[in-house]
């Protein structure tokens, strides 16, 4: 069986404790995602869903485990993964055009001004910003318009693995759905392998090819891997119409409120680390098979 293009491998955090002992985080973490695609993690604070981002973008080193990208193992900051942060990390001093173009210089050393220029303004485009606002400042732009920049400049760089940590989570509920939909829209034209941290079910079922489920920590573990069996493209009000959204929803609900809780800590068999894989699909249901199986189905692999 051919290894995916992001493999993590018996990934396990652990800190102090504060009183001479350790605190074990997340343990065993174990999933891989294939290349081109989009991966959401959920689970409640404290189970080390930031953790796990930050090791996957070299800004961290776990205690035990190891992450391959490409079949090559990742050590430290690298221009192949980039991340787009809640607090959008724009450089002040620069404007929403020359913070894409910085990035853009340094992943691509030889290309002219002019190009560099072009290809910013190209990304910058893509997720509504043109005319005179990419000449402002970030203290001049709004939250919304920020985090475009923000994800401009990821796009733009063109890396092989995208990692987003709550990009939205601060912004108003009219502007994150438009910016979801642009970050949809840009990742269909792009195909970049995307992994996103989000609290939100309905925006990672809008989003993500597969959920990934957190227990809670601490010794949180990845417990399973929900597949989002909604074709795409997709619109906010075209899925809540498919039979299978709120199946899936109240699987996600019911997984975080109760499961979350009753799994965590459990140890899981050293064997068989990966998450259980769950295929809800009631679309998918045959008029001959609806009187002997159930709707909402659960599928292991």
């Amino acid at each position: 069986m051919s290894k995916p293009f992001l493999s993590i491998e018996r990934l396990t955090q652990q800190f102090s404790d504060g009183s001479g002992g350790t605190l074990t985080v997340f343990e065993n973490a174990s999933f891989g995602i294939e290349k081109g695609e989009f991966v959401c993690i959920l689970g409640h604070s404290g189970c080390g869903k930031s953790t796990i981002m930050n090791i996957l973008a070299g800004l961290a080193e776990p205690t035990s485990g190891v992450v391959k990208m490409d079949g090559k193992e990742v050590s430290g900051p690298s221009l192949d993964r980039g991340v787009v942060f809640q607090n959008y990390s724009l450089l002040p001093w620069l404007s929403a055009l020359k913070n894409v173009t910085f990035g853009v210089k340094a992943r691509y050393p030889n290309w002219s001004k002019d190009k560099v220029e072009a290809h910013a303004r190209e990304f910058l485009a893509k997720v509504g910003l043109e005319g005179d606002v990419i000449h402002r400042k970030p203290s001049q732009l709004s939250g919304g318009m920020r985090q475009r920049v923000s994800i401009a400049r990821a796009f733009a760089n063109q890396p092989k693995l995208l990692l987003l940590d709550e990009p939205f989570g601060a912004l108003d509920a009219l502007t994150r759905g438009t910016i979801q939909d642009e970050l949809l829209k840009v990742w269909g034209e792009t195909e970049q392998t995307v992994f996103m941290i989000t609290h939100d079910i309905d925006e990672s079922i809008l989003l993500a090819d597969r959920i990934l489920l957190m227990t809670n920590g601490p010794l949180a573990r990845v417990a399973e891997s929900v597949e989002i069996t909604l074709p795409r493209p997709r619109t906010r009000t075209e899925i809540v119409e498919h039979p299978n959204y709120y199946a899936i929803r109240n699987h996600l609900v019911q997984f975080l409120g109760k499961r979350s809780k009753e799994l965590a800590g459990q140890k899981m068999d050293a064997e068989d680390l990966r998450p259980e894989t769950v295929r809800i699909d009631v679309a998918g249901e045959s008029d001959a098979s609806k009187d002997s199986s159930p709707a909402l189905r659960a599928v292991n692999h």
